[in-house]
C-alpha cells in the first residue's frame, strides 16, 4: 500500500486532469493493457511531460488500475496506434519493375547514304500561267508566296495534260501539287461548268480525316471561282443527306474508295459522264486498307461512261502495288520523284546487331526521305517500362514547354481506349497530397484526345477539329492519322509501337517538321526490337538513335527506367536548368540492384 500512495503522489504533483466519466476511463484502461517491468521504480523517473501529451493522459488512466510499474507506460511502441503505423512503414518490399530487366543490346553505328530532299525553291506561283484570281488566293488565304520543289515540277506537267505518278516526303505541298492545276483547269473551260453537270473530277484518299482536310483545301482554292461546287463522301454520315448533295450536284467530289462503291451500287442519281480528273493521294494506303476491289469496281464505272481522263496518282511512299495500279490506271504517265543528288550526305548507319539476322527481303527495298528538320530519337527499354517511360515522357514535356502538342501512335484501337482512360485518371487526377482530400492541380495546358477507327463520325469529326485548332494537346491515335494530315504546331511524334513497316515509321513522324519546320520523333522499343533500327538504315533512313550526349558543368544523371538525361550546352549556359525538350535518350543497361 505504501508504494500505491507514493505512486498516487507522484502522478499526482501535476496539474489536474480533466474529469471524464468513470465508464471512459475504464474502456481506454482496458485497452491499453500495459506491461509493467521490476527493474525500474517510478521514483527514479524524472521524465515530466506537458499536461496535453498523450503520454501522460496514458499514466494517469494507469494510475486509476493501481497496478505495475509507471515506466513501461511511456514505451512508445506498446502503443496501439504505433504498432498500426510501423505495419506500414518497415518491411516494405521493392517492387520488381526496375530490377530483374534484360539486357540492352548495343547498336553500333555505321554509314548510310541519306535521301534528302530539297523543300522549297524560289519560283513563285506568278511565274506559271495561271488565273489571276487563282495565284491571289493562293497568296492571301492560303498564305504562300513560293513554290516548293514537288509543285514547281508537278503543275507544268498536269496543266499540259499528262498523267503523272508523284513521290515526294510528307509536307511537302502535294495537295497543292495537284490541287492548283485542277481548279485551274476547271474555271477555264471553254463551256461554264454547271452544278447539275456532276462530278468533273474524282479524287479518293483512304481515311475520313484526309478527306475533310483535303476538301477544305480545295474549298479555299475555289475561293474565286463559286460556279464550281466541291463536296465530300465518306463512311459515317448518313447516306441520305449524301444522296441529296449528289442530286443537286458536286463538280469535285472527294471520297473515301468504301463509301464512293456503295453509292455506285445503290444510288442511281450518281453518274461520271463529265468526269476529267482522277486523282489517287495517298495510292499506296489505298491499297494496304484493303481497298484494292473497291478501287478496280471505281476504274471500271469510270471507263464505262467516260475512257479518256487524267490520272494522278501521289504518295511519299510508292509500294509494288502503286506500281501495279499505275499500269492499268495511267496513260503513258510522266514519274516525279523530289530527290536532289547533291544533298545526298553520309551519315551513321547500323550495324547488325549481335545474334540478329536480317531479312533478304527487305534488303534492296526503295529508300525513303524525311524531313531534314526532324530530329528523331529512339529508346530501348524493357517491355514492363515502357508505360512508365512514355508517362514520364508526357509530364515532362508538358512541365517544360509551353507549346506541347504531341501524338501518340498505338498499333490498335483497344490500346488507345485504355491509355486514355488510364491518362485521365492517373495524369489528370493529381497525385494525393499529404492532406487527404486535397489533391494537387494538373498540369496546366495537359489534355489528352483520342482517334481511332472505332469512334462515331461525328466524334470523330470534333476531336480532329478540335486539335486542328488547339495550340496544345496530346492525341492518342491509330494510323488514321498517319496519312497526309497536315496538324500544324505538332512539336513531338512518339510511337509507343513500332509500325508494321518503314513506310508506315516515315508517314508517321511525317506529322510534323511539315514545310520546313522544326519537329522531333521518339520511338520506342523493346529490347527484342533492336534490329528495327537496322531495317531504317537499310531503307536510307537516318538512324534515329541519338548521340551519347556529352556531360555538362551540372554533372548527369541516371535512373532506373533505362534513360540518361543530361543537360545540352545552352542548359549550361542557363545555370544547369534541365528542360526535357532538348534532352536526349539513349539506351543503357539496367542499374543492379543490391
Amino acid at each position: 500500500m505504501e508504494g500505491d500512495a507514493a505512486l498516487i503522489l507522484n502522478v499526482s504533483s501535476g496539474p489536474a486532469p480533466p474529469r471524464r466519466p468513470p465508464r471512459q476511463k475504464q474502456n481506454k484502461a482496458l485497452k491499453i493493457k500495459p506491461q509493467w517491468t521490476d527493474n525500474v521504480t517510478p521514483t527514479k523517473r524524472k521524465r515530466t511531460l506537458p499536461a496535453s501529451s498523450p503520454l501522460k493522459k496514458r499514466a494517469k488512466e494507469v494510475d486509476v488500475s493501481g497496478k505495475g510499474n509507471l515506466a513501461s507506460a511511456f514505451v512508445p511502441k506498446k502503443h496501439p496506434t504505433d504498432r498500426q503505423d510501423e505495419s506500414t512503414r518497415p518491411f516494405i518490399k521493392t517492387s520488381s519493375l526496375f530490377k530483374n530487366n534484360p539486357e540492352i543490346p548495343e547498336i553500333p553505328r555505321g554509314a548510310v547514304q541519306l535521301v534528302q530532299e530539297k523543300v522549297f525553291t524560289s519560283d513563285s506561283f506568278t511565274q506559271l500561267d495561271l488565273h489571276p484570281h487563282l495565284v491571289s488566293t493562293i497568296t492571301t488565304v492560303l498564305k504562300m508566296s513560293s513554290m516548293t520543289s514537288v509543285q514547281k515540277q508537278t503543275i507544268p506537267v498536269l496543266l499540259q495534260g499528262k498523267d503523272a505518278l508523284v513521290r515526294s516526303q510528307t509536307g511537302s505541298g502535294k495537295t497543292l501539287a495537284y490541287g492548283v492545276p485542277l481548279v485551274q483547269s476547271l474555271q477555264g473551260m471553254k463551256s461554264k461548268i454547271q452544278r447539275s453537270d456532276g462530278p468533273y473530277a474524282l479524287i479518293l484518299v483512304p481515311t475520313r480525316e484526309l478527306v475533310l482536310q483535303s476538301f477544305d483545301t480545295v474549298q479555299k482554292l475555289l475561293k474565286p471561282f463559286t460556279w464550281i461546287v466541291p463536296g465530300v463522301l465518306m463512311g459515317g454520315e448518313k447516306r441520305k443527306s449524301e444522296k441529296a448533295r449528289l442530286r443537286k450536284g458536286i463538280n469535285i467530289l472527294i471520297s473515301t474508295p468504301g463509301r464512293l462503291v456503295d453509292h455506285i451500287k445503290s444510288t442511281k442519281c450518281i453518274h461520271f459522264h463529265h468526269t476529267q480528273w482522277l486523282v489517287l493521294d495517298e495510292a499506296d494506303r489505298i491499297l494496304d486498307m484493303g481497298f484494292e476491289k473497291d478501287v478496280t469496281v471505281i476504274l471500271n464505272a469510270l471507263n464505262a461512261e467516260r475512257e479518256k481522263r487524267q490520272t494522278v496518282l501521289l504518295s511519299a511512299t510508292l509500294a509494288p502495288g502503286v506500281t501495279r495500279l499505275a499500269d492499268i490506271s495511267l496513260n503513258d504517265p510522266v514519274s516525279i520523284s523530289v530527290v536532289d543528288e547533291t544533298w545526298d550526305r553520309t551519315e551513321p548507319e547500323l550495324e547488325p546487331v549481335q545474334g540478329a539476322v536480317c531479312s533478304p527481303v527487305n534488303m534492296g527495298h526503295s529508300s525513303f526521305a524525311v524531313p531534314e528538320k526532324l530530329k528523331q530519337h529512339v529508346v530501348v527499354v524493357p517491355s514492363k517500362l515502357r508505360l512508365v517511360t512514355l508517362s514520364a515522357f508526357i509530364l515532362g514535356k508538358c512541365k517544360f514547354e509551353k507549346c506541347h502538342k504531341m501524338i501518340i501512335f498505338f498499333s490498335s484501337c483497344e490500346q488507345v481506349e485504355f491509355h486514355h482512360e488510364l491518362f485521365l485518371k492517373v495524369l489528370l487526377g493529381g497525385a494525393e497530397s499529404d492532406q487527404p482530400g486535397h489533391p494537387l492541380p494538373p498540369l496546366p495546358g495537359l489534355r489528352f484526345l483520342r482517334l481511332h477507327g472505332n469512334m462515331d463520325q461525328e466524334e470523330r469529326t470534333a476531336v480532329f477539329q478540335e486539335f486542328l485548332q488547339a495550340k496544345t494537346g496530346i492525341l492518342l491515335c491509330t494510323d488514321v492519322a498517319a496519312r497526309g494530315l497536315d496538324l500544324p504546331q505538332v512539336t513531338w511524334i512518339v510511337q509507343y509501337n513500332a509500325p508494321v513497316s518503314p513506310a508506315e515509321y516515315v508517314h508517321r513522324i511525317g506529322r510534323t517538321a511539315r514545310i520546313g519546320c522544326h519537329g522531333n520523333s521518339l520511338l520506342i522499343l523493346i529490347p527484342s526490337e533492336a534490329e528495327y533500327v537496322n531495317l531504317l538504315a537499310s531503307h536510307k533512313i537516318k538512324n534515329p538513335v541519338a548521340q551519347t550526349p556529352r556531360k555538362c558543368g551540372s554533372g548527369q544523371r541516371s535512373c532506373r527506367r533505362n534513360l540518361k538525361i543530361t543537360c545540352t550546352p545552352a542548359e549550361k549556359r542557363s545555370g544547369g536548368q534541365r528542360k526535357p525538350c532538348s534532352l536526349s535518350f539513349v539506351h543503357i543497361p539496367p542499374t543492379p540492384r543490391a
